[in-house]
């Protein structure tokens, strides 16, 4: 999903409320046209929106709507399946002016680079009319808003972060099933998660582990760090931070004991484990309840359910900027900000399954009685919007993305192959210190 998005926002959606949407992987691209006019030709203003992925604007219904509502416009799209291919050219573009959409859509693990890099390039959308602070996170809000105080992104969704785990198979495991017990278990501390997976091992079902991978679990934790990768002032610190030395330590050691398999997320290996009944429990925003419905056996259906995470969290989430250049910056600023607004975020979750990052929306009917019955008919809108809230507003550096694939995929992966937690660190950090210097 990610090369581009091993860490954001996997949205291949399948349905949702009865399966939230995860990733790229199903991103389907429509062939908008390059931009250049103003017009259609039939006197209407042309707006065009290059996205990444599957975003669910078109599929909800939400271009169409916004048509009735201005009949004087008419909402293009363009979308490139993978951001690992999308975001390069989008940067080239900003760079250079020339080539864009006008409105783009953003990863959040590439927002911080486009703030610090490419501001100037883009409109200052708290400026919009109707477009209202307080009706986003604040943690989300920040991201995209710059030390000099301009916003020039607008969050579509989050990924708060949950535990999805199988019931029957904690309860082979004598494990209690009931959510909310189980989050009392693990409350405010992910070693305690770990010491729940040394107890599942005890009674483990054959052939199963109690997590899915190390990469599930190093990810969920370090997503509930506010500082992580790089500090406030822009400095890479990875190697230096003790939460994200802790973070992996804990990992590898999970990883040392099986308590998580030995797959790395969203390869076809991967796929599989899910649809063999190979683990409990895997680290879900709420994207990952999509891709969970898809690739698990169907026998599973209502076999799972979805807990508190042991400490507030996000993986994932994205953001429309509109470039100044545009010749129809304004009109897009306008429609940037409609598609964002809480009514349209409520019903893209309702329709799509992207959580909302305007918790305005979380009181809305179609957050607050979602359910999900693939798990068991969790009421998947209270316990995200609840994890959305505590999440913390964490520091996005411009190679995030970078660092964390290195820490995962050569790192602490490796300790599932045999290697120490120590060489498995030494191994990431060359890795990652090499790309940096790219």
């Amino acid at each position: 999903m990610r090369a581009r998005t091993r860490f954001a926002r996997r949205t291949a959606v399948v349905a949702a409320v009865t399966a939230l949407g995860a990733g790229l992987l199903a991103g389907c691209a429509d062939d908008g046209d390059d931009g250049d006019s103003t017009d259609t030709g039939g006197g209407k203003t042309k707006i065009t929106l290059g996205l990444f992925g599957s975003f669910g604007f078109e599929e909800a219904g939400l271009y169409k709507e916004y048509e009735k509502l201005n009949p004087d416009v008419d909402v293009q799209q363009t979308v490139i399946e993978r951001n690992e291919n999308y975001y390069p050219p989008l940067l080239n573009h900003l760079t250079t002016n020339s080539g864009l959409a006008d409105i783009q859509g953003v990863e959040v693990g590439n927002i911080s680079e486009i703030v610090t890099t490419q501001g100037d390039k883009l409109m200052d959308l708290s400026k919009v009319k109707g477009v209202n602070k307080g009706d986003f996170l604040d943690w989300k809000w920040a991201q995209a808003t710059s030390k000099s105080g301009q916003t020039v992104g607008l969050g579509t969704d989050v990924g708060p972060m949950a535990i999805c785990y199988r019931k029957d198979l904690f309860e082979k495991a004598g494990l209690p099933t009931d959510r909310e017990e189980l989050a009392k278990l693990w409350a405010g501390d992910w070693n305690k998660l770990v010491d729940v997976g040394a107890d599942y091992k005890k009674k483990a079902p054959k052939g199963t582990t109690f997590m899915d991978s190390p990469g599930g679990l190093l990810n969920a934790v370090l997503g509930s760090e506010a500082t992580r990768f790089y500090d406030d002032n822009g400095e890479v610190i990875y190697k230096t931070n003790p939460k994200v030395k802790a973070a992996f330590d804990l990992t590898a050691k999970a990883a040392k004991d099986g308590l998580v398999g030995k797959y790395t997320q969203f390869q076809p290996t991967w796929d599989q484990a899910f649809a063999n009944d190979k683990f409990a429990a895997v680290s879900c925003p709420p994207w990952m309840l999509g891709y969970i419905a898809e690739k698990a056996n169907k026998d599973t259906k209502g076999k799972w359910d979805v807990a508190k995470a042991p400490v507030g969290g996000n993986w994932g989430g994205s953001f429309l900027v509109v470039p100044k250049s545009g010749k129809n910056a304004e009109a897009a600023a306008k429609l940037a900000a409609w598609l964002t607004a809480p009514a349209q975020q409520a019903k893209l979750f309702g329709e799509r399954g992207s959580f909302p990052s305007a918790q305005a929306a979380y009181s809305s009917s179609e957050v607050t009685s979602a359910k999900n019955d693939f798990f068991g008919d969790a009421p998947i809108g209270t316990i995200f919007a609840a994890a959305a809230k505590d999440s913390p507003v964490q520091v996005i550096g411009p190679k995030d993305q970078i660092i964390q694939q290195g820490l995962t995929d050569n790192g602490v992966f490796l300790v599932t192959k045999g290697k120490s937690a120590a060489e498995a660190w030494e191994t990431a950090t060359k890795t990652i210190d090499n790309n940096l210097e790219k």
